[in-house]
């Protein structure tokens, strides 16, 4: 459980990095991380508020899964690990099946790069974000 614990918040820390460097003006893969309609036109334009936000609730869930692995010794209330560790993998869940337009699995919209990236890329990447959550409120 400690690997799957540190899996996950390596990947949360990833990807709040990314989500950082966006605050700075980065644009490592800014663009095709949102979501086009089929002229081409981005659904979401968000301002650097907004991928701070995002990015620190990632880091968030990273430190989460990094004390789950108890490679920090603070004491936290229970409640903390059992209602995060149901909603973290529960909104990662919800994003990889999407809102049936631009997002996850079943959307509609599949011909954009976006759309490309978000069914090989983003979607399943939540799903398996998602799954070893489960696997460790389960298990752990």
């Amino acid at each position: 459980m400690l690997i799957l614990a540190l899996l996950l918040s390596i990947i949360f820390l990833i990807l709040s990095l990314i989500h950082i460097n966006w605050v700075f003006g980065g644009t490592f893969g800014f663009d095709a991380s949102l979501p086009t309609n089929e002229e081409g036109q981005r659904m979401l334009n968000p301002k650097p508020i907004d991928s701070a936000i995002v990015g620190l609730g990632l880091l968030f869930f990273s430190v989460f899964y990094f004390l789950k692995a108890n490679l920090i010794d603070i004491t936290l209330s229970s409640w903390i690990f059992t209602y995060f560790g149901w909603i973290i993998p529960s909104v990662f869940l919800l994003r990889a099946i999407g809102e049936f337009k631009y997002l996850g699995f079943f959307k509609t919209v599949k011909s954009t790069a976006f759309a490309r990236y978000d069914t090989r890329l983003y979607a399943p990447l939540c799903l398996c974000i998602a799954l070893l959550g489960y696997m460790l409120k389960f298990w752990y």
